[in-house]
């Protein structure tokens, strides 16, 4: 079986947004996942169907693809590198939260794994990435901190925001500037009715879409 090693940059991609859409084993639809790579339905197609050849993915025309346990193994390894990559580019580099993904996109392909030991000890082992996603252990164990989506809330709820969209890192500035980042204290004020936007206090009062609502998780 291949290792991360042996598969192209782009392939690796692949292998970590599929396990990030499938959940708990769904399948994916591969014009979903064309739009998460920003590429056109047949070109997602071609690269599952090399992922599905090298035992990584399970891919079902008219089905989508869900991955293997052994490609299980290597997304994890990927997301374990790229979400130490952001924690250490922000936390020790200080480097602003809309620009870490970017940045550990491009160094995540060519991280040794000795550099990534030596980066999980300096930062003691963390369990969550700036944006509040889990980072893989050592072992590759995951462990999803419960949270529900800040459209769960109803009108005088309170919460603490858990975790924000990653990929845009100008949705990342935008929503950092209303506050709504990890660690912050968020109020549903107001819910409109039909699928209308959602009136939030993190800090001040804003409206922000449905949409954009569903994508932030929050505890509490």
């Amino acid at each position: 079986m291949p290792g991360l090693g042996d598969l192209s940059e782009a392939l690796q991609d692949y292998l970590r947004e599929i396990y990030k859409l499938q959940g708990d084993g769904g399948r994916v639809k591969t014009t979903t996942l064309a739009r998460r790579m920003g590429v056109k339905p047949p070109s997602a197609t071609a690269m599952v169907k090399k992922l599905a050849t090298q035992g990584l993915a399970d891919h079902q025309p008219y089905r989508g693809v869900r991955l293997t346990p052994r490609g299980e193994l290597l997304a994890l390894e990927m997301l374990r590198h790229h979400r130490l990559l952001e924690l250490y580019l922000a936390r020790t580099l200080e480097l602003g939260l809309d620009a870490v993904h970017a940045e550990a996109d491009r160094l995540e392909h060519v991280l040794s794994e000795d550099l990534e030991e030596r980066i999980d000890k300096a930062l003691g082992s963390p369990t969550l990435d700036p944006h509040g996603d889990p980072i893989p252990d050592a072992t590759l164990r995951i462990l999803r901190p419960e949270t529900r989506r800040l459209t769960e809330l109803l009108p005088g709820d309170r919460a603490t925001v858990q975790g924000i969209p990653d990929g845009d890192g100008e949705l990342v500035s935008y929503l950092a500037d209303l506050g709504l980042v990890p660690g912050q204290p968020v109020e549903l004020v107001r819910a409109e009715p039909l699928g209308g936007p959602l009136t939030v206090r993190a800090g001040r009062r804003v409206a922000i879409s449905r949409e954009l609502a569903d994508e932030i998780r929050v505890s509490g």
